[in-house]
């Protein structure tokens, strides 16, 4: 029998003993019911309603402009779709940031309206009191550190993170924090592996990483990323495992194709 048949529900302590366990924990991004269906049966662990949906879904270039509305709707649109995967919703870009209070009402509106399993949010010292506020209402918190993209006009690009000294050791101290703090798992973000690596030995709680190396004690990637429905997109750390564009492109093409000939639909396909 495999772990994901053993396990009925994915949870924050499921995540870690697979950490106790050695089991690393796999993660990936959905924005809609029809994915997140699939995805769930696959056996996948987390299931992340990532802001990515600014880029992937709504064609922005950032993830600054999505709303709490709309992650909510495509966080609620997720959680109908899953019955063992935990459901993680990000918390977008001034719903947190700098107002702890707004930050609770923000993260209390997700967990209502979404029926999801916790929030994620992006930074380290600078966001502990929003974290602790939230998690007074007993709403799990995952924690975001390294490359923040919601960050990106503070950096000015999306190089690699903490290749320096001085930011190495602020993000082994935020990831310490974090901890602390009861952060039950931190997403680290396009940093050295070997600092992903300490900094995972130095954890109690999960880390998940993307572009951050093999030894995190798990891993994610954005779903059309990864299935090859983005095309202008090709990180080092980006594998590839499939290419959807080019298979959509050519069914699509064919239909047009069958009607234009008036071949669809044939007798068997009317009434």
């Amino acid at each position: 029998m495999s772990v994901h048949q053993q396990i009925k529900r994915v949870t924050t302590h499921v995540l870690q003993e697979m950490k106790g366990q050695g089991r690393k924990i796999a993660m990936l991004t959905a924005y809609d019911y029809s994915i997140a269906r699939i995805l769930d049966n696959t056996g996948i662990d987390v299931v992340l309603v990532g802001d990515s949906a600014s880029n992937v879904m709504a064609g922005y270039e950032t993830t600054l402009p999505i709303t709490l509305d709309q992650m909510i709707y495509h966080g609620a649109s997720v959680v109908r779709g899953i019955r063992r995967a935990l459901v993680i919703v990000d918390m977008p870009f001034g719903t947190y940031q700098g107002n702890s209070k707004e930050a609770l009402q923000s993260a209390i509106r997700i967990m209502k309206e979404t029926g999801a399993g916790g929030v994620k949010m992006e930074g380290g010292q600078e966001i502990v009191e929003s974290v602790q506020r939230i998690l007074t209402a007993g709403i799990p918190v995952m924690g975001h550190l390294g490359l923040t993209p919601q960050s990106i006009h503070k950096f000015g690009t999306y190089v690699v993170r903490a290749t320096e000294d001085t930011e190495a050791e602020k993000l082994m101290h935020d990831a310490t924090l974090l901890e602390e703090t009861g952060c039950f798992a931190i997403v680290l973000e396009k940093i050295p592996a070997d600092l992903a690596g300490r900094v995972s030995a130095s954890l109690r709680i999960p880390t998940i990483g993307i572009g951050a190396g093999q030894y995190c004690d798990g891993q994610v990637l954005v779903l059309h990323d990864m299935l090859g429905i983005t095309q202008d997109f090709s990180p080092r750390f980006l594998r590839r495992y499939h290419n959807l564009f080019d298979e959509i492109t050519g069914a699509v093409t064919r239909y047009i194709d069958d009607v234009k000939k008036c071949d669809f639909p044939n007798d068997k396909e009317q009434y």
